[in-house]
């Protein structure tokens, strides 16, 4: 499992609000899939409406995301 930071912006209403989350998956394709999930259990906000604008492996030690810092810290 690595850990990936993901930037970008999700259609709320009207207007586009950005964000960046910290996750663990397997590979980037993996890593992809959670964060649409994501944003559409929370937000109901369908995948077309979510943009990802960078998708990059990070360190576990960089994030503060306590899934993160949960996974990697056994």
């Amino acid at each position: 499992m690595k850990a990936y930071r993901a930037q970008g912006n999700f259609r709320s209403g009207k207007h586009n609000q950005p964000f960046s989350i910290d996750i663990v998956a397997e590979d980037e394709e993996n890593a992809k899939h959670k964060i649409y999930s994501n944003f559409g259990s929370k937000h109901r906000v369908s995948r077309r409406f979510v943009n990802i604008e960078n998708l990059e492996e990070i360190k576990p030690s960089d994030s503060e995301a306590p899934a993160v810092k949960a996974h990697f810290s056994k």
